[in-house]
This record gives C-alpha cells, structure tokens and sequence, in this order.
C-alpha cells in the first residue's frame, strides 16, 4: 500500500516514515501544504497522513481542495491541534479519522490498518480467500492454517488483490503500490513478485488478465 506522509517536523517524519516502511508501506513524505497539493495531483495513494499546521498552505486547505475534486482516498489527520473546535473542523472539511500529537504509534498504525480496511469495503481485521489468510496487523499469512513467509514485496502485491477478489489491478497499479519516490523500479518487478507469491501460495491464487493485470478470482 502507498501511503503519503505529510509532516514539516523533519524529526517527528523521519520517525514515522521509518516505522510505516518497517511496516512494508510504501511511503512519500513531503513536508508544506503547497507540495501535498501536488503530490496528490499527481500521484495515486491509498491512503494520506496529513498535518494541518502546515508552511505554504494549511492542512485543512489541502484537504478542502482534496475533497472538491471528489477524491475518495482515506486521510488520517495527525496534529497538534487538540481543541474539540480543531477535531469537528478536520472532520467536517473531510477527514475520516482524528489522532491529536503526541500519539501512540501502535495505535496510529492501527487506524491505518482500519482506513485502509474500510477504503477496501471490508470489515474484517483478516483477509481470507481460497484458504490463503493474511493479517496486516501481525504480518502473518497463512495456507490452510500453515504459515507462510512473504517477503515485504510480496505482500504488497498480494494484499491489494486479495483485499478485492473479482478486481484486475494493472502492473502499473500495483507498482505503485511497491515503489515510493525514491525507489528504483525494475521493469519487471511486479511479474517477479507475483512468481515468488504463486510459487509459495499457490500457481492458481492469482491469474494473469492478458492486456490488463492481474486478479484473484472470485470464486
């Protein structure tokens, strides 16, 4: 999953930005409103953690212009802003969820793992299909109840498809869901971590759509 950190705290983003990639997210962190705007131009993002106390232009504007372009993405509003007038004023400019500074990162993560369940249409903590399980919270998957060890790229890969079977995800958008800015993408990244995930799951777990992606079935 790609996720876009936006913090001008060059400490309080560096610490965040290492625990969500040590949580395998793929990360981009910019640091003014003026640059969020951009980034959100341009890029596509499962979900943003967003600060409102911003250079350039205020959180609450970028989400503002955020929502009147009727993009749907999930945003995390993590400030210091604690007046319950702040809390309603996020919310209601679009925002699905509130955490005020200084937070417990453990329950910060959590609140991801919620948005991103909910932006999928899913309730449920754990992703199950075809007897493949995957647990974003503990990192576990499993293939009829035995574990299995994914590497941080094949998970990325996997969870999105598995998060919506019967959904053809191109290469290109699953690339996002690998590569932050600064990564290198290998032209056939995503067909190498599609073999290792069918290799250790399962040949017939995810299927090619020729000319269009890939897709775990339905049924």
């Amino acid at each position: 999953m790609r996720l876009l950190l936006v913090e001008d705290d060059a400490m309080i983003g560096e610490a965040v930005l290492q625990v969500l990639r040590a949580e395998h997210y793929a990360v981009d962190w910019v640091r003014d409103g003026a640059m969020a705007d951009a980034a959100l131009l341009g890029e596509h993002y499962d979900l943003v953690l967003l600060d409102l106390g911003l250079p350039k232009r205020d959180g609450l504007e970028v989400l503002r212009a955020l929502r009147a372009r009727r993009a749907t993405v999930p945003v995390l509003v993590a400030t210091a802003r604690d007046a319950v007038g702040d809390r309603i004023a996020g919310l209601d400019a679009g925002a699905d969820d509130y955490v005020v500074k200084p937070y417990d990162i453990d329950e910060l993560l959590a609140r991801i793992r919620a948005l991103l369940r909910r932006s999928a249409g899913r309730g449920e903590p754990v992703f199950e299909h075809k007897g493949v399980s995957l647990n974003p919270a503990t990192r576990e998957a499993t293939v009829q109840g035995q574990p299995v060890s994914l590497s941080a790229r094949e998970w990325a890969v996997l969870e999105p498809l598995l998060a919506r079977p019967g959904a053809v995800l191109s290469r290109a958008q699953l690339e996002e869901k690998l590569y932050s800015w600064k990564d290198d993408i290998s032209s056939n990244a995503v067909e190498v971590y599609i073999h290792g995930v069918r290799k250790k799951l399962g040949a017939d777990l995810i299927q090619t759509v020729r000319g269009l992606g890939y897709v775990v079935p339905k049924e």
